[in-house]
């Protein structure tokens, strides 16, 4: 494919110039060779799409809520045998939750060692919300919401529409990566491409609960996860549709908070005005927390939070402004920000509401003051900060806003005692952010890969979502660059879950194109 100059390459460009990468050493015949390994992977996939749709039904047929150890144990069974039959040694690694995948693939004679992760569990479903049932994967010739239609895989003849789309849990994050991989490699073996670098494979099991037991299983298993390049394909690409490549995650952390009013619910009309209302003082909590541009006023929050480098500011001004395409895909008239871009204000913390639990509303509501109202707080945290700091800054604030802090229920005496009381959970223990500097020899290494079989290439300093990759970083060596995979609407976490098929294509040969010739560059 061809390449051509764009407004993101020069900048590129001009990185190689400052860290001593001349433009000009940029090796031809290798970009030949990526091409040509990446027009015989697509030419493998036209010929076996039919087959690559099945397997990936198969494989999103199978319930995959982390927290049920027994679906896991067979979701990772059949994965196993997919990496088996590709010449793959595994080994199941386990540390009390559900179950991780480790695998390995040398390549004789290969100097390097590529790790790529993935996970094969998805989030919680409420089938009443899908469209069609959420184990029960099904192709739509368009998007839902374009009133797509059923396609019936089987009547297929070879060839998929790329825009159609493929609605299961998981079909976006994140067991399409899997799929990818095993199919890059069948195609690299038809077509006589051997790996460039030794494979091996994290699949997690517990992704979805933040993977709780990652860091044990690393610690346990320190010998198996020696590398030179840690690759993590999770997360939707950018809305753009331009490939993408991403040097950071945020960390996230969750504080639940339950404000209190009468011991038992009252009738509104006879004790309104009287009774304190938990609805109301948490209403007036949220809102001395963050303003409506979403800036958070908790005294100290920003304090440590990373400045960005100049490096990583000329790659946000040179990401797509797809401002007014969100705008107009997701129907809202003024963003949060201040006017700042998407691609900035996912460079900095965020506090959000993830859900309320008081009462009801339409012909579930009553006419009566509560005695409990909590909202979940999702905490998105960016280099610089820690999920314990942050908690303690919560609280802080709380208690600045005259709430008597408990963690566990309060008794009545205790709610006798104070004009308000508030109970934060913090069980859930989050994780910090981590990133990678750009200018890394394996960071330019994978950037001029990726960018000659994708000429737009973006360069992302860091994704809105999070992922564990602090419980890596801590830990190993290998430079950790995320490889997002997915359509950007792909519903991930939601309802009606897809994948577009041209991304599932596409990751095939990326994948293919990373590991037939990295360890060349």
């Amino acid at each position: 494919m061809p390449v051509r100059e764009t407004r993101t390459s020069k900048t590129v460009h001009r990185w190689f110039a400052i860290f001593g990468l001349a433009v000009s050493s940029v090796n031809v015949s290798a970009q030949t060779s990526v091409n040509n390994v990446v027009d015989a992977i697509n030419d493998y996939r036209r010929a076996h799409e039919t087959a690559i749709v099945e397997d990936f039904v198969d494989l999103l047929s199978m319930p995959n809520v982390a927290d049920n150890v027994a679906d896991m144990d067979r979701n990772a069974d059949y994965i196993t045998e997919l990496l088996v039959a590709r010449g793959f040694t595994t080994k199941r690694l386990t540390a009390g939750g559900a179950p991780y995948i480790y695998a390995e693939l040398v390549s004789p004679g290969a100097a390097e060692t590529v790790m790529m992760y993935a996970h094969f569990d998805g989030q919680p479903v409420q089938e009443e919300n899908w469209a069609s049932p959420p184990f029960t994967p099904t192709l739509l010739d368009g998007p839902l919401q374009d009133d797509g239609r059923v396609v019936d895989i089987s009547e297929v003849n070879g060839t998929f529409n790329p825009e159609w789309r493929l609605y299961g849990r998981s079909a976006g994050d994140d067991k399409m990566p899997i799929i990818a991989l095993v199919h890059a490699l069948d195609a690299m073996k038809e077509n006589g491409i051997v790996l460039s670098v030794n494979l091996k494979l994290l699949l997690d099991g517990e992704e979805e609960q933040g993977s709780p037991t990652v860091g044990r299983i690393l610690d346990e298993n320190r010998e198996l996860f020696d590398a030179d390049l840690m690759l993590f394909c999770d997360g939707p690409m950018h809305q753009s549709r331009q490939a993408q490549i991403v040097f950071g995650v945020r960390g996230d952390a969750t504080v639940d908070i339950t404000t209190y009013g009468p011991v038992r619910p009252l009738h509104s009309g006879h004790y309104g005005n009287w009774a304190p209302n938990p609805i109301m003082q948490l209403a007036y909590l949220l809102t001395s927390m963050r303003d409506e541009s979403g800036r958070i006023l908790i005294d100290g929050y920003y304090d440590d939070v990373a400045v960005l480098s100049e490096l990583e500011r000329d790659a946000i001004a040179a990401m797509p402004d797809i401002t007014e395409q969100l705008q107009d895909e997701l129907s809202i008239n003024t963003p949060e920000g201040d006017g700042k871009r998407l691609e900035e204000l996912i460079t900095l913390p965020a506090l959000n509401a993830r859900g309320l639990v008081a009462g009801g509303v339409g012909d579930k509501g009553r006419n009566i003051i509560l005695s409990t109202a909590t909202v979940s707080l999702d905490l998105r945290l960016v280099p610089g900060q820690s999920p314990e700091k942050v908690r303690k800054l919560i609280e802080a604030h709380v208690a600045g806003q005259g709430f008597y802090i408990v963690h566990e229920n309060p008794t009545p005496e205790i709610l006798r005692s104070h004009p308000k009381v508030a109970k934060l959970d913090i069980s859930d223990p989050g994780y910090s952010a981590l990133k990678t500097e750009l200018d890394l020899p394996t960071s330019l290494r994978l950037t001029k890969l990726l960018r000659t079989i994708w000429p737009d290439l973006i360069v992302t300093p860091s994704m809105g979502g999070s992922l564990p990759l602090v419980e890596f970083g801590s830990r190993l060596s290998a430079p950790i660059i995320i490889l997002p995979l997915a359509n950007h609407d792909n519903n991930q976490h939601a309802e009606n879950e897809n994948i577009r098929l041209q991304n599932l294509w596409d990751a095939i040969a990326t994948i293919g194109g990373v590991l037939a010739t990295f360890g060349e560059t």
